[in-house]
């Protein structure tokens, strides 16, 4: 049961972020949602809103230590404290080692590695003991495996694993489990950003690219946002109260290790 609880996701106004916002806030959860992007935070917390939902909506740049504590200072005075932490936030791209320009890997680490640790750091102080405290992590199958071109990205979603496996240990005796959820390729904004700039370097159209990817997914099809929440969920709730440590593939196949 996630009833009642206090939930945060981070990257929550597009793609797998919004769809695990709305999956917790179905299961009773009250959940708080951050982005940069105010335009993007208002209409998602509008639209869950409207489905009477309860949602607060926290603009948020994971990769500022002020802004994050501010954030979480902002959850707590007005909801008392966090139980689920979905550090769902991250950045893609390109960044091969021969760039002249390091600007992209310092962009990607920054955001996807020490965003989460600022604000695990910051909400870890605020997460009742024994209470079914969760930290869920979403990292990639690029966590399991390397694309070339994507140094970056993957550096930073194998390095969400090795937070995840080390910080349970640290936690366990709270009674908080910490786990990372690995999507291998879901239909959002972030994957056609990625068909688009991929295809481009490989001199092919977006469409012939796609086509390859999919046909490298057993299951044929790409995943959608709202199964990835939905394990999420599950995760989050009482029912997961001994899974921990955990780097868990929803891929379609994509992966078998």
């Amino acid at each position: 049961m996630i009833k009642d609880k206090i939930a945060l996701v981070t990257g929550g106004g597009t793609g797998i972020g919004r769809a695990i916002a709305m999956e917790l806030a179905k299961n009773g959860a009250r959940v708080a949602i951050a982005s940069r992007n105010a335009e993007q935070l208002n209409r998602v917390a509008g639209e869950l809103g409207q489905l009477g939902l309860t949602v607060l909506p926290v603009p948020m740049n994971v990769r500022l230590k002020a802004d994050v504590e501010r954030a979480v200072t902002n959850i707590v005075g007005q909801w008392g404290q966090i139980h689920i932490l979905v550090n769902n936030a991250g950045i893609s791209g390109l960044s091969q080692i021969n760039d002249a320009d390091d600007s992209k890997w310092f962009d990607i680490v920054d955001t996807n590695l020490n965003g989460m640790y600022l604000l695990t750091k910051a909400v870890l102080r605020h997460m009742p003991d024994q209470a079914g405290g969760r930290v869920i992590n979403i990292s990639s199958v690029l966590g399991k495996f390397g694309v070339p071109g994507y140094t970056a990205y993957c550096t930073t979603k194998h390095g969400m694993i090795g937070f995840t496996r080390a910080l349970a240990l640290e936690v366990v005796s709270r009674g908080i489990t910490v786990n990372t959820i690995c999507p291998g390729w879901v239909d959002t904004e972030m994957a056609t950003q990625g068909i688009n700039e991929t295809a481009k370097a490989l001199g092919i159209t977006p469409e012939a690219f796609k086509a390859q990817a999919v046909a490298g997914v057993p299951i044929r099809r790409f995943l959608e946002a709202e199964e990835i929440a939905e394990l999420v969920a599950y995760v989050a709730s009482d029912a997961a109260r001994g899974i921990t440590g955990q780097a868990m593939n929803i891929c379609g196949g994509q992966t078998m290790v």
